[in-house]
This record gives structure tokens, sequence and C-alpha cells, in this order.
């Protein structure tokens, strides 16, 4: 068996990075690589996206039910009403990551999610670069045997950046533009032989 692969004791093989802790492995099993729709969902997770750059994803994970509740379930519409009070309770909530920056890009993010609605909203706009995706790495064909196949950006996910900040929206480099495309299911990068991996 590949070395990023590994057999649980459920006896299901799946990529290493996603078989322990049991948070790890639910996040693994039920949402990375799933297709997710929904403007408060795709804001939602964009949000964590964001707080991770340069920190480990198992602690977003393991802070996402404190995210939800600071950010009000991250309703865009209420965040993006946030001023200098919600700034100062989210930097002093411990239960989240805080960072000045990263708490004013969700902030500023969320009213880019609300200024989207009038040219389709946030989950057209974010699925409608499933084609070009596609076209990059063709599914089944395309799909990496291992970590090192993995990219940590594409020409898409550069493309989805730029498009990101000309919709007004911050911190969404081609890094965590591809990261989002993962966890959200534009890409299915789980490896092959994972029993999670999209026939």
């Amino acid at each position: 068996m590949p070395e990023d692969l590994i057999t649980g004791d459920d006896g299901r093989t799946r990529c290493r990075w996603g078989s322990e802790p049991d948070v790890y492995r639910a996040y693994h099993d039920e949402d990375w690589g799933r297709p997710l729709h929904g403007e408060r969902e795709l804001y939602g997770l964009l949000t964590l996206e964001t707080f991770q750059s340069g920190l480990s994803w198992l602690t977003i994970l393991r802070k996402r039910p404190a995210f939800q509740a600071a950010f009000d379930d991250f309703d865009p519409e209420r965040v993006a009403r946030y001023g200098e009070e919600d700034v100062a309770r989210l930097l002093g909530d411990a239960g989240i990551v805080r960072n000045r920056l990263k708490v004013a890009a969700a902030v500023t993010n969320a009213r880019a999610t609300v200024a989207l609605r009038e040219h389709g909203g946030l989950d057209a706009f974010f699925w409608s670069f499933a084609d070009q995706a596609r076209e990059e790495r063709p599914a089944p064909d395309w799909r990496p045997a291992g970590m090192a196949d993995v990219p940590s950006f594409t020409p898409t996910s550069k493309a989805m950046a730029k498009a990101f900040r000309a919709a007004g929206f911050a911190f969404v480099g081609p890094t965590v533009a591809y990261a989002f495309m993962q966890s959200a299911g534009l890409v299915d990068d789980h490896l092959v032989g994972c029993v999670c991996a999209a026939s």
C-alpha cells in the first residue's frame, strides 16, 4: 500500500492525513472533496480557509464550532454589518484564531459576498470555475497517487484568486483559493485507493 494511504480500524483505506484524530477522519470522510453549495456554507468555509493560512488545518477544525458561534453562524449579511465593537469582541475571543488581518478579511469577504448577490451570488461565482478545473485535471483520469502529486495551487486557483480580488474579497490568494476548491469539492484530491475517491 502506498505510504500516503492507511487502512483504519474500521477496515477502510483512506488518505493518511485523514486517518486520525477523529475530527480529521470525520472531515476527510464527510466534507473534504464533496461538492458544497449555498452562500452561507461557502462563505463559512472560505472564512475558515482564510484563518487557516499559515496554520494547521487541524487547529481550525477543532475551533470550527467556536468560529461558527463567533461569526453568527457564518451569516454573511450579519457579518457584513460588523463594526469596531464586533472586531474587538472577535479579537478577545480565545476560542478562535485572533488575528486582526484575518478578522478584517472575514468582514470584508462578508460584504463582498452580499454584493455578489447582484451578480448571481457566491455559489454561482465559485462554481463557475468548475469547467476550467475539470479541463485542467480531468477526473477520473487524473487522480493523485500520493500527496507529492497534490499541488498547492493551479492555474485555475490563480484565476479564481484574481476574480475574488476583483470582486472585493481579501486574503484569497492562489493557495487559499486552491484549498477552498479542495474543501468545497470543486476538485477531488482524494488519493488513488482512498475509499472517498470519486470514481
